[in-house]
Order: C-alpha cells, then sequence, then structure tokens
C-alpha cells in the first residue's frame, strides 16, 4: 500500500476500532447462537456475509426453524431495516461522485458505519471517499469475522451455551428500556406492548410480528400526522 492510500486506510482503520471490538463481540455471539439452534458454522458466516442485517440475521435464524414463507420474511426484513432508507437520504451529500464505489457504499450501510461516515471529519491530506469505502469493508470484515469465530469455534469445540437464545431478546429488551427512560410521551412505547400483545393471542407466533410491525408503522403515520397537524 503506497502513501496516499496508506494514510486513507490507517486513517479509517483508527476510526473504525470501536466497531472491531462491538462487532467482533456480537458476531460471536451469533455464530454461537447458530451453533446452538444446529446449524453447521458455514451458515453464520455464509448470512454475514450475504444479509449483514445485525438483528435481522437473529430474526433469519429462527425464521429457518419454522415453515417456510418468503413473502413473511421479506416484508419483516424490509421493515426491520427501513430506518436505514433514511440513513441514505442523510448520506447522499457525504457520497457525492463515488462512482463504482457508490454500490459497495450502500451495501455496507450498517447503523455504526452510519455514525462513523457522517460525523467523521476526514483530514485534508486522505481522500474522503475512500476513507468512507475502507470504514464500510472493515466495519463488515469485522462482522463477518467474528460470525465465523463464533460458528467455527462453537462447532469445532462443540460449545453449547444454555440461555444463549435469549440474547436477540436481552438485546432488544435493553434497547426499548433504554428508549423508554428517554422518552417523554410513552405512548407509542404502551401502544406498542398492546399492539403486539393483542396480535401474539389474535394471530398466534407464527404471523404476529408481520401484522405487528404493519400496525406500529400505520399507528406511527398517524401519530406524525397528529403532531404536524396534517389533515386538520
Amino acid at each position: 500500500m503506497q502513501g496516499q492510500q496508506w494514510r486513507n486506510f490507517r486513517f479509517a482503520f483508527s476510526m473504525s476500532t470501536p466497531v472491531l471490538f462491538g462487532y467482533l463481540i456480537l458476531g460471536i455471539g451469533y455464530g454461537l447462537y447458530m451453533h446452538n439452534l444446529g446449524f453447521s458454522f458455514w451458515y453464520p458466516t455464509l448470512m454475514a456475509l450475504t444479509i449483514y442485517g445485525g438483528s435481522v440475521e437473529f430474526l433469519v435464524a429462527n425464521l429457518l426453524l419454522q415453515h417456510f414463507n418468503p413473502v413473511n420474511v421479506l416484508l419483516i426484513t424490509a421493515m426491520l431495516s427501513f430506518r436505514q432508507f433514511f440513513y441514505s437520504v442523510s448520506m447522499l451529500t457525504k457520497y457525492p461522485r463515488s462512482g463504482w464505489k457508490k454500490w459497495l457504499l450502500i451495501y455496507g450501510l450498517s447503523d455504526e458505519t452510519f455514525v462513523l461516515n457522517y460525523y467523521t471529519e476526514v483530514p485534508q491530506e486522505c481522500d474522503a471517499t475512500t476513507v468512507h469505502l475502507w470504514i464500510n469493508l472493515l466495519d463488515y470484515l469485522y462482522w463477518v469475522l467474528g460470525a465465523f469465530l463464533g460458528g467455527f469455534f462453537g462447532s469445532a469445540l462443540n460449545i453449547q451455551i444454555k440461555g444463549l437464545d435469549f440474547v436477540m431478546t436481552a438485546l432488544f429488551l435493553v434497547l426499548a428500556t433504554d428508549q423508554i427512560l428517554k422518552e417523554k410521551d410513552h405512548l407509542s412505547s404502551l401502544s406498542g406492548i398492546a399492539i403486539a400483545v393483542g396480535c401474539l393471542l389474535l394471530f398466534g407466533k407464527t404471523s404476529f410480528l408481520m401484522v405487528t410491525l404493519l400496525l406500529l408503522v400505520a399507528e406511527y403515520y398517524w401519530i406524525y400526522r397528529r403532531k404536524r397537524g396534517i389533515g386538520k
């Protein structure tokens, strides 16, 4: 790696170091989780390479054990990842004239990568587009490596960790609790719980999630219109 390229890579690596530790730990947990569900080590590796969706990958792992419903999987994945639509809009001014690199920049736009690329001030001696690309690629490789290590060592050592299937539930509970503590109005949180429980009772555990997500999108749209005074 020569001069300019080395500076770009070194700066990108230094900025992505916090993501390295986070993705490795979560990725290893994901690989072990897939092993506990009975999948070979190459499953989490392949899913990390192709899906690269964090929480979506945990969800898909459970869906693979159920009757295959591609429409259900597509809708759930689209709804869980819809926040990235807003990320991409915010990055339009960050990725001008990026040529072929644009496709890799789009594919690698995870939550953490968005934060790094949006808020990082790239030094003048570095090329901003190349730095952003390196951050994307490094974050991607961290996640894939973590998933591979978790699945590989889980299979090689036959590691079975009791309660690991609760890891995603615990993560969502922590995120939800943090959100509830921060918000001033608990309408959306309480209604979300009520809608989820109601849909579970009415539609059963196989179909309730898709219906719940659709109703939540409709509810949040209604709340948004009410706060903006639209339609009055």
